[in-house]
């Protein structure tokens, strides 16, 4: 299957997937930022090693999904999973932020792009699309 085949549905989910690393990514450099300031504060005390550690652990999840955004951008299945399963994730974020958190703003800012993802990828199209897998160029043990 070429490129030109992969449905706009599944680009478009792909552009969200790593619009949502760029955040991630943008929490990292937040992190890092932090990390200067004399008072860390927070709940606890924290170190500088530790948002340090928080930052490199947030920055191997944002790479993970980045490489998923543009997988699916470019057409490659096995993007897909990775993809729905940060998606599901995110939910389950969403719920925690806009109910126990008390945070219904951000619960709907986390929620909607996630929504929005697994529409796309379930909508005919992505579903047509990921039934292929198998005819795909990317799925040979070339």
């Amino acid at each position: 299957m070429s490129t030109e085949t992969v449905p706009r549905t599944v680009r478009i989910a792909g552009l969200l997937t790593t619009l949502q690393a760029v955040v991630g990514l943008l929490f990292v450099v937040a992190l890092l930022v932090r990390s200067t300031s004399t008072d860390l504060g927070g709940v606890g005390q924290l170190e500088r090693g530790e948002t340090w550690g928080e930052a490199g652990y947030y920055a191997l999840l944002a790479a993970g999904v980045l490489a998923a955004g543009i997988g699916l951008i470019k057409g490659k299945h096995w993007a897909r999973t990775p993809a729905l399963l940060l998606q599901l994730l995110l939910l389950g974020t969403a719920w925690y932020a806009a109910g126990p958190s008390g945070r219904p703003l951000i619960g709907l800012i986390i929620a909607v792009p996630a929504v929005a993802v697994l529409w796309f990828l379930f909508n005919r199209a992505g579903r047509e699309w990921s039934f292929h897998a198998s005819m795909a160029p990317d799925a040979r043990d070339d």
